[in-house]
């Protein structure tokens, strides 16, 4: 039996498949199943809470973006762009029972000093921070609360 861990996020209907003694979960982004981590489960959260609370439209959404760093292929856990398909908003997740520590934000940092976002986001489903980048003044700024799209 599937029991996933609570996660502080609106509860949404998830399309949940077993195959073969594996769970998977349907991501909208995809269009397909994917092998359902708990890290996959955060970011399927995440996609539909971004969606339906603050607006960002999925067609904007991009799930694992690749990119060099330090001659290493990295992949982001999701990019968000706006209509211009200038990139807006960079999340990373953790799986429930990772510890969001300084470690994820340095690693978010590294990744943001290749696509140069200004909005981030860690979350490992229970606990959420969001950040402005202000990449003039070489500064961030901590939010207390995620802009929706529109703002």
């Amino acid at each position: 039996m599937f029991n996933p861990t609570p996660l502080n996020l609106p509860p949404y209907s998830a399309k949940i498949i077993k195959k073969l003694g594996q769970y998977y979960i349907f991501d909208e982004l995809r269009k397909k199943h994917l092998i359902l981590t708990p890290e996959e489960w955060v970011r399927q959260h995440w996609i539909q809470h971004l969606k339906h609370t603050y607006q960002y439209p999925l067609g904007l959404m991009k799930i694992e973006g690749g990119l060099i760093l330090n001659d290493l292929q990295k992949r982001t856990d999701l990019v968000i762009y706006n209509q211009l398909g200038k990139k807006i908003l960079l999340a990373e997740f953790k799986a429930p029972s990772v510890k969001i520590t300084e470690k994820a934000f340095h690693q978010i940092a590294n990744y943001n000093s290749i696509h140069k976002i200004p909005l981030l986001l860690v979350s490992n489903g229970i606990e959420h921070y969001y950040c402005r980048i202000d990449f003039e003044e070489e500064r961030f700024t901590f939010l207390t609360e995620l802009p929706s799209f529109t703002s």
